[in-house]
């Protein structure tokens, strides 16, 4: 293979795609540094900024998804999709990749489809249990398709699946630092067990309210907290002296390290996460996204004995006890510890990377 390779990814839409998309461009910068890698994402979604801010040049397609209620925007979907493959048709001319990657998303459907067209080998990576529709869509033009979970033959043709889990970021993974730093860091101490609380970037309400309706038991159960209430909620929870609340964590990587418990939405990224640092977590999975997924992705792992759920309805009513209860019984933090770490797959953008170059034969 030379080392001069040509490679478009593409898809986004959110940062479960977009981050695993650059985590592969990351890994084949690795292997062949004279690599040239762009992107090619939807205009006006968080690729757009993202990308660019990693040090890649991305195109942008004039693309979106289908509206599940009855609404004016739908109408201009088809213009939409015949704009996209025109564009996506001229981007594969000029740039002339080796080969695409597609992460899902939007702008994956037209440039992976359109590549499959002109004799582009495609290769998919999935990172849900359950997939999105586009990656459904491609699996007949896709040479190789990369998951991250077992069962997948149900939506993907067997003989093209490879299981490598989802590329993580490596900041966090690789991180040096200490649990001492990471108390100092959010000025923690270092003799009460730490809940990390994570809703997204963004935020959970359920999550949030659920936290706020029990700060009593949880303050009397001697713990302390570090609690991401997400941009879209931070002044809207009270203050409390028995730990650090925030927007947004910036050091995930020193969060991790002073964890105990971590309480999550069941994202892809976070269950990979999760999984390759081998922490104990209970997951309230969103029920606001498409077929449940969340949902999907967290009993992959419960059904392992890998981790606890809570449910979002019933999350106000059970997460403070669920959460005191795990942090008091140090035998089922070690076991749950244990099994999630057998599920992590850190090395999954070198695999990832390793599946298409084998492929291309070379």
């Amino acid at each position: 293979m030379p080392n001069n390779l040509r490679v478009l990814i593409s898809g986004g839409g959110t940062g479960g795609h977009i981050f695993p998309a650059i985590a592969i461009a990351n890994q084949i910068k690795s292997v062949y540094p004279d690599a040239e890698i762009e992107f090619v994402g939807a205009k006006g979604k968080m690729e757009m900024e993202k990308v660019p801010a990693a040090g890649y040049k991305i195109h942008g397609l004039w693309i979106s998804g289908l509206q599940r209620s009855l609404t004016p925007k739908n109408l201009s979907l088809p213009f939409k999709l015949v704009s996209s493959l025109w564009e996506s048709r001229k981007i594969i001319k000029k740039f002339k990749p080796d080969f695409t990657v597609g992460v899902g998303g939007y702008a994956s459907g037209p440039l992976n489809y359109i590549a499959s067209k002109m004799g582009v080998p495609v290769y998919l990576q999935e990172q849900n249990s359950f997939p999105g529709i586009t990656n459904k869509l491609l699996k007949d033009v896709a040479r190789k398709i990369c998951v991250a979970y077992d069962g997948m033959d149900r939506f993907f043709p067997s003989e093209k699946i490879v299981v490598t889990g989802n590329p993580i970021r490596q900041d966090v993974l690789a991180s040096a630092a200490t649990r001492e730093e990471g108390l100092e860091y959010f000025s923690l101490k270092n003799d009460k067990k730490t809940i990390l609380i994570v809703g997204g970037s963004l935020g959970a309400r359920t999550i949030n309210e659920a936290i706020q309706a029990n700060l009593e038991s949880l303050e009397s159960a001697g713990v302390q907290l570090l609690w991401q209430t997400g941009q879209n909620y931070n002044e809207e929870f009270g203050t409390f002296s028995w730990g650090t609340r925030t927007a947004f964590v910036k050091r995930m990587d020193l969060a991790y390290k002073v964890a105990d418990v971590v309480i999550s939405r069941a994202g892809a990224m976070s269950v990979s996460e999760l999984s390759a640092l081998g922490k104990a977590t209970i997951f309230v999975p969103s029920p606001f996204v498409s077929e449940d997924h969340q949902a999907k992705n967290a009993m992959s792992l419960v059904d392992k004995h890998a981790a606890l759920l809570c449910k979002d309805v019933e999350a106000t009513a059970k997460l403070g006890g669920m959460v005191i209860s795990l942090l008091q019984d140090e035998e089922q933090m070690s076991a749950l510890q244990d099994e999630i770490k057998k599920l992590g797959l850190p090395l999954a953008a070198q695999s990832i990377v390793s599946e298409i170059i084998k492929d291309l034969g070379a």
